[in-house]
């Protein structure tokens, strides 16, 4: 999303530099990318041209020789190679001697034999944007002669934001502005649909066209307003100079305005040419199997029932929230045009553009959800600039099918919960204050508040949680306090002893030599279906049949990168891996899959970097891997013994099972052939793999110091003479609670009973 700064301060001036703006942006969670700063078009070599003449190239297909009148008094041959270079057009030209914003000098030359005296510029190598498919026109056209840098308007600052799904509010200029008012206090302007020239109509139907909706499910809201005496023409230069700063190519003034609306509001809308819709009439339907459409790119696309179009009596118009249809595309002939603004399903928006490979502005923002009021907000800008800028008249009413959407619940914020929350005093006052400049309604109430989510918002702020992370962000997450939640032991951060222990066992392999990597948990099934005997983890979504399934375990991501490691000239291999595998979860869980964490190892050719003293290093084999399984198992204090056998991906009679009194908690051994040589290796590789979540899950609890007193210890021997009913656990229970921390232990050693205490009676003897 590119924002010009200077079309942003139209709403909000915050009074800081553009590198300021975008540090504030940042820190309140919208991301900016880079800040294009502009390029200077100043200099007496750079000047407005009218092309004369153009002619073919001789010897060339895709140049012409241009006669250009710069106004020198003689014209000059300029070879041009951009697509759309005609006569009759204002162009900028750079002379020789010219110096353009990238550095590069303009000499005379010859193309394929024709000399030309300088060069006619587009877009980008002005600096004034990114179009390079063809040279930039000027419109309104200014006298030949006339330095550049007075027929284009200073380029200003551009921030390229990077919006993340949840936010498509902010893929609209007003909705950043919005957000630069809450981040800096500046003043807000009021929107740019306040003012609607259909607000008296809204309630009736447009004549000339009739709209029916048969995949509601695909389409929530469908808007639209006609109007008359449309006059087709270049859009003003403000205008035009807004879009080229945003990134658009300017067209003709009633799509620059569809283009325009989409920038400002966020929401995007499609112009139809009202005559050359057949019948009248425009259906919103599923696609026919075997239906073609020639988008407005010029290529044909197939279309199926999974994707949403509109058609009229002779068929698709347009691709449903990706892009129109050239038979109904708005030319120099239209003077009738029906202004659309639909919503439609982002998920379906999503795998249309996926299926057809075909994303663009308004897919963009429909498949991150866009709210039904939007709607007619882009529709009051855009029918405000239509009548002003292409002269047209407003025919009363509007087409609305669908209705604006369900009001959102009322959301609680209490203060308590916010300074629990944040770890910092901020107070609920202040939190009406934020969430009132991010467009929430607030009524405030004692120490709570209820806030009514807006429309933009309403997907992504649901809860108590969502205010409470509104809040921080605009008050600034910076300025909040760092603390770390306490442990099982008390203290603050630390690992649990079992994520303790699976850190021992990963520093036992890094300190053995081994190299920790980290592999795709995702793979061809036709390769992982040799690591396991029962069913593949399936993807419902792959992104290719060759990652279409999960690991079952990391060996073969070991392999993967050992494959890697050899094609470079490795000749020692030692790595291992840390991850998550997976099997198909039994009837009735939760979840699809099973998931473990596995600790996997390989290695290859000499078991430890050669050194002089070896006359012949030791090759890593099955003992290697019984060596590492052996030192893991002790440095996780569980028992184990090797069982022979193993999984059929191994070498037989060169593997063997980790058996635990628990059960099997992996494998070692040597790569079976076979799969050695597939991944193109040689030689025996070692691999070794154990259940490293169950072995840490089920290891004992850590042995805990305590500190040794500060003075020796008192041992005292007691004897009591008590009533036999007396039992010995009530006299050590008395003997604690009189000595309270003092005593340590108390330990019976002797009971005796007889004439010498006397009948009834039992003597007691204790350890104290």
């Amino acid at each position: 999303m590119l924002v010009p700064v200077e079309w942003l301060e139209e709403y909000v001036q915050p009074g800081i530099g553009p590198g300021e703006l975008a540090e504030r942006l940042a820190l309140t969670g919208t991301e900016v990318d880079r800040v294009h700063e502009g390029a200077s078009v100043a200099g007496d070599k750079l000047v407005v041209g009218r092309v004369t003449s153009c002619e073919k190239h001789p010897d060339a297909d895709r140049l012409s020789v241009c006669t250009v009148d710069v106004g020198a008094g003689e014209d000059s041959t300029i070879v041009c190679g951009a697509p759309n270079v005609a006569a009759g057009q204002a162009v900028a030209v750079a002379l020789p001697g010219a110096r353009l914003p990238d550095g590069t000098k303009i000499k005379k030359s010859k193309l394929r034999g024709v000399a030309s005296a300088g060069m006619i510029l587009s877009e980008r190598e002005l600096g004034l944007g990114e179009d390079h498919d063809g040279i930039m026109v000027l419109e309104p056209a200014p006298e030949p002669g006339t330095a550049l840098e007075e027929a284009l308007p200073a380029p200003g600052a551009v921030l390229e934001l990077e919006i993340t799904p949840n936010r498509p509010d902010c893929l609209g200029l007003y909705g950043v502005a919005r957000e630069v008012h809450a981040a800096t206090g500046a003043p807000l302007a009021d929107p740019p649909w306040a003012q609607d020239p259909g607000q008296a109509t809204l309630g009736q139907a447009p004549e000339g066209i009739e709209v029916v909706v048969e995949a509601p499910e695909l389409c929530p809201r469908f808007t639209a307003r006609v109007f008359e005496n449309v006059t087709i023409g270049p859009s003003p230069a403000w205008l035009a100079d807004r879009l080229r700063a945003a990134g658009q190519r300017p067209i003709n003034n009633v799509v620059d305005i569809t283009n325009y609306v989409m920038l400002l509001c966020g929401h995007p809308l499609h112009a139809f040419d009202l005559d050359r819709i057949a019948g009248g009439r425009l259906v919103v339907r599923r696609g026919a199997p075997g239906e073609k459409l020639v988008t407005l790119d010029g290529e044909e696309r197939e279309l199926d029932p999974d994707i949403c179009v509109i058609a009229d009596e002779e068929g698709v118009t347009s691709l449903a929230g990706v892009m129109g249809g050239q038979r109904s595309e708005v030319g120099e002939g239209t003077t009738r045009v029906l202004l659309e603004v639909a919503v439609w399903d982002p998920a379906n928006i999503n795998r249309t553009a996926q299926r057809l490979g075909l994303r663009s502005e308004a897919s963009a923002r429909f498949e991150k959800g866009l709210s039904p009021e939007g709607a007619l907000e882009a529709l009051a800008v855009g029918s405000a600039l239509i009548c002003e800028l292409a002269g047209a008249t407003l025919l009363p009413g509007t087409v609305d099918v669908g209705g604006p959407g369900e009001p959102g619940a009322p959301v609680t914020l209490r203060a308590e919960r916010l300074s629990g929350l944040l770890g910092s005093p901020v107070t609920i006052e202040r939190a009406a204050e934020i969430l009132g400049s991010l467009g929430f309604g607030v009524e405030l109430s004692g120490d709570r508040l209820e806030a009514t989510v807006p429309h933009f918002r309403r997907r992504d702020v649901t809860r108590e949680a969502d205010l409470i992370e509104e809040v921080a962000r605009i008050e600034g997450f910076e300025e909040l306090p760092a603390t770390l939640p306490p442990n099982r032991s008390g203290r603050a951060g630390g690992l649990t002893p079992a994520q303790a222990l699976v850190r021992r066992a990963e520093d036992l392999l890094a300190g053995r030599g081994l190299r920790e990597v980290v592999g795709w948990s995702f793979g061809d099934p036709a390769a992982l279906a040799r690591f396991t005997e029962g069913e593949l983890v399936r993807i419902e979504n792959p992104m290719s049949e060759a990652q279409s399934a999960m690991r079952p375990t990391v060996l073969p991501s070991l392999l993967d990168l050992a494959a890697l490691n050899r094609s470079r000239g490795a000749g020692r291999i030692a790595l291992f891996e840390s991850g998550t595998v997976y099997a198909p979860a039994p009837a009735g869980a939760p979840l699809p899959a099973d998931e473990r964490h596995e600790l996997g190892a390989l290695l290859a050719g000499p078991v430890r970097p050669p050194t002089w003293l070896d006359s012949e290093p030791q090759t890593a084999g099955i003992f290697t891997a019984r060596a590492l399984v052996d030192d893991l198992m002790g440095a996780l204090g569980a028992a184990w013994e090797p069982r022979e056998g193993g999984p059929a991906f191994l070498q037989p009679g060169r593997a063997a099972t980790v058996s635990t009194a628990e059960g099997d908690r992996g494998w070692f051994g040597e790569v079976h052939p076979a799969i050695v040589a597939q991944w193109g290796l040689e030689g025996p590789v070692a691999a070794l793999a154990i259940d490293l979540g169950a072995l840490a899950q089920a290891a004992p609890d850590p042995a805990r110091f305590e500190a040794f007193a500060s003075v020796p210890p008192v041992r005292e021997d007691l004897a009591a003479i008590l009533p036999a009913t007396v039992s010995a656990g009530q006299l050590v229970a008395a003997i604690r609670q009189a000595g309270g921390e003092l005593v340590d232990a108390v330990e019976v050693f002797d009971v005796y009973s007889g004439d010498q205490v006397g009948e009834g009676r039992v003597s007691l003897a204790v350890h104290v």
